[in-house]
């Protein structure tokens, strides 16, 4: 039924294994070297076809620098913060209620209630593109990070209620009745007794949807246009020319805007393996 770890077959199975890792590796890391190596070119490579030969001069200061003091690409990188982590913080806290109140109370209809959260997850977003945008221009939050913030929430807030629903079922229902026979009022039920158990979740489920948000491309192209509200996943396309695209500086850019995710990734490392993880064994 399950897979035979590695140690226990044949010894040709063995090292095809381990000589098929680092091919796989490789294949795997190769768009992002080819990313960093372009990132460091000057731009006489890209005009004389040097594309995936080695950096006739080291160009990484010019690139950068332009990226950070040439461009709009600290603005950019602002409107991702001011887009993401709003998101991040009333999708997590509204799916915490959410979950809180699917997971612990029944009630007639709540499964089909939650069913509804989670349909919403397996409907293609790209058929929403002409409706949600012609929305934004009705309610006026076209191009405007407050637009890009609210739509994020609402389509994301469906998975958060799967995660954290499912996480507090798995929570030992005994605490919460001690508590109501003790005359704990509900919400104090959920602040005091069920929201520090969910810490894991939380730290998980926030490091997922920081990364979703932070990455979105398509819906920064359809809801935002220039500067002043699109994110630094729609600015990157700034450095294209009308004729010419300034592929080192796209680069250089696309390095910078990869940083956060993964810096939050590791400084929530701990947290977010312990989330996943969490019931996973007895």
């Amino acid at each position: 039924m399950f897979p035979k770890p590695i140690e226990k077959s044949s010894r040709a199975a063995q090292l095809s294994y381990q000589g098929l890792l680092p091919i796989a590796l490789l294949m795997w890391l190769a768009p992002l070297i080819a990313v960093a190596l372009f990132s460091i070119k000057p731009d006489t490579d890209f005009t004389t076809g040097n594309y995936w030969g080695l950096p006739s001069a080291f160009g990484g200061f010019e690139n950068y620098g332009k990226v950070f003091f040439q461009s709009d690409m600290p603005r950019y990188l602002m409107n991702s913060f001011l887009i993401t982590v709003p998101t991040v913080i009333g999708a997590v806290a509204l799916s915490c209620m959410t979950g809180f109140a699917l997971g612990i109370y029944k009630f007639k209809s709540n499964l089909w209630i939650f069913f509804m959260f989670v349909a919403g997850n397996f409907v293609p977003f790209q058929i929403l593109m002409v409706p949600v945008r012609d929305l934004t221009l009705d309610m006026g939050l076209y191009n405007t990070k407050t637009g890009l913030v609210l739509f994020h929430i609402a389509f994301q807030t469906g998975f958060c209620t799967l995660f954290m629903r499912n996480f507090i079922r798995a929570l030992p229902y005994e605490l919460i009745e001690a508590a109501r026979v003790e005359g704990v009022a509900e919400w104090r039920i959920f602040w005091f007794v069920v929201l520090p158990l969910m810490k894991p979740a939380i730290a998980a489920l926030s490091v997922l949807i920081f990364t979703f948000i932070w990455n979105d491309y398509f819906w920064a192209v359809v809801l935002t246009q220039g500067a002043e509200s699109q994110p630094v996943t729609a600015g990157i396309t700034s450095f294209n020319a009308q004729y010419r695209a300034a592929y080192h500086l796209m680069s250089a850019g696309s390095i910078v805007a990869a940083l956060p995710p993964v810096a939050m990734f590791f400084l929530m490392q701990r947290h977010f393996i312990a989330g996943l993880t969490l019931g996973a064994v007895k």
